[in-house]
């Protein structure tokens, strides 16, 4: 589809704690929208962020807020019910996929592996461990890898966690407690309708948390994935089909963990990212890249979709 030109507003910023992101992505799409000549309004969102859009009145509304209000499908209602077009996934999906939980529901019927585990009360886990060890603690509401511990047999997290110990059980009141799968990070973007590429991620130390996902230098993609054939194929098979099962629209991401020793059996799914970064260090425009896709293409690409979209709602 080739776009004609827009007023597309890009919508970025907002107060979770992904911001510093969020801006970051806003930014490049914001330029990418320019070069390609575009008009562009920038919009860091604020609790006028409705009337903000009501004064300029978009074609389009690209959003790259990440976390919520603007992943969680609270934003999404919004526009809804202005009657906007933005890109990315809509409320529903947004719902369910940024809750881990929810996840899961809608996906481990349908034959994608994923972790067991709960969600626990932060309050439990100073009695006693909700699994065995190792077992990592994540919030179930947040991205990426915001107040992810790993909590292990030599670690200095106390057993039980001591209420002193610094980790995601001090600032959420609740936490998804899965088992802890040895090996390898691989993510896998999707694009419309096509799985791109997998990408292992080789964090420099410690795990692929914010710190390494966001700073030059502290993690090593290898991309595409030096795995093998049928574990990148079921990558890609899988991340497709989570994208469809949710509803997803745009671009998603999703990331797995893979024991190598177990071939294709040890492959699971994490979870999906509606909203994916498109920052200078990002996965997504990494792996469209090798895909022969520019940056400037991906996100003209991503606005077609949300017309197309709402094209066809309208017939």
């Amino acid at each position: 589809m080739t776009l004609p030109k827009l007023h597309i507003a890009v919508l970025m910023g907002g107060w979770s704690s992904e911001r510093p992101v969020s801006l970051m992505s806003g930014e490049g799409v914001a330029k990418a929208l320019e070069s390609r000549g575009h008009r562009v309004t920038w919009i860091d969102m604020d609790r006028d962020v409705a009337l903000k859009l009501t004064e300029a009145k978009p074609d389009v509304v690209f959003n790259a807020l990440h976390g919520c209000p603007g992943e969680d499908g609270t934003v999404q209602g919004m526009m809804d019910l202005m009657g906007l077009t933005y890109t990315h996934s809509g409320l529903a999906t947004s719902v369910i996929a940024i809750d881990k939980e929810l996840t899961k529901q809608a996906l481990v019927p349908h034959g994608i592996p994923m972790p067991g585990g709960r969600v626990v009360q932060s309050e439990e886990l100073y009695e006693c461990d909700p699994l065995a060890r190792p077992y990592v603690l994540k919030p179930v509401n947040e991205g990426s890898s915001v107040g992810v511990a790993i909590v292990t047999d030599e670690g200095n997290y106390g057993q039980p966690i001591s209420r002193e110990a610094k980790g995601p059980w001090q600032e959420f009141s609740s936490l998804l407690a899965e088992p802890f799968i040895r090996g390898l990070e691989l993510t896998t973007a999707v694009i419309g309708d096509r799985a791109l590429l997998v990408t292992e991620l080789k964090p420099k130390s410690g795990f692929y948390d914010f710190d390494s996902k966001y700073t030059d230098g502290m993690t090593e993609h290898v991309c595409p994935a030096e795995i093998p054939d049928d574990i990148a194929e079921a990558c890609k098979e899988i991340a497709l089909r989570a994208h469809k099962l949710l509803g997803c629209k745009g671009a998603s991401r999703s990331d797995f963990r893979w024991d190598d020793q177990r071939g294709v059996e040890g492959l699971f799914l994490l979870e999906v990212n509606t909203q994916p970064g498109m920052t200078p260090l990002s996965l997504v425009p990494e792996q469209a890249k090798h895909c022969g896709m520019s940056y400037e293409d991906l996100v003209e690409e991503i606005v077609a979709e949300a017309i197309r979209d709402r094209a066809g709602e309208a017939k």
